[in-house]
């Protein structure tokens, strides 16, 4: 949740985004039970850049959370550092495919836990311990719609890669 608005807050260039307005044809397929005025929906990926430093340029992609878009995963993950997992504390389960992908691909992932208007029902701890995440991976608050919450997720990231192959 969020992945479109973090894309849009951190990156330098006008993000490309695959939205469509949602129509009855997702009615059953997309839980909408606490994001009641969302419209839009992403139908393919978004895409953005920014750099973090001049020898390190970071290309971004938002992809759909939903499982008829798992297929894409494998083509945007080759020759990634690493992955965000953006989390929606109010939909957590929402979140385990995506842990158990990047788990399995063995890709450095962190996770953001994206803050709506304040709200944070569970701490990074509770997170860790419902998704079973061992403590070598970083669990972060964020806020998806300010540039500095999504650039400093990012360089998390980064570190986090940058330290998983020095292991």
């Amino acid at each position: 949740m969020g992945k479109t608005t973090f894309v849009g807050a951190v990156s330098e260039i006008n993000p490309l985004r695959t939205e469509a307005v949602m129509t009855s044809a997702s009615a059953g397929i997309d839980d909408l039970t606490h994001t009641g005025d969302k419209t839009t929906t992403t139908v393919a990926m978004d895409f953005g850049r920014i750099t973090l430093d001049q020898d390190l340029i970071l290309y971004l992609f938002g992809t759909p959370g939903q499982d008829r878009f798992w297929f894409m995963w494998d083509d945007l993950v080759r020759g990634a550092i690493g992955a965000v997992v953006l989390v929606d504390t109010r939909r957590l389960a929402d979140c385990f495919p995506a842990v158990d992908y990047f788990e399995n691909s063995g890709l450095p992932f962190v996770i953001a836990l994206n803050g709506f208007d304040g709200q944070q029902p569970y701490n990074p701890d509770e997170v860790r311990e419902a998704l079973q995440i061992g403590p070598d991976t970083p669990i972060i608050t964020t806020d998806a719609r300010h540039r500095a919450d999504a650039k400093s997720t990012l360089i998390t990231l980064v570190e986090h890669a940058l330290m998983a192959r020095l292991r």
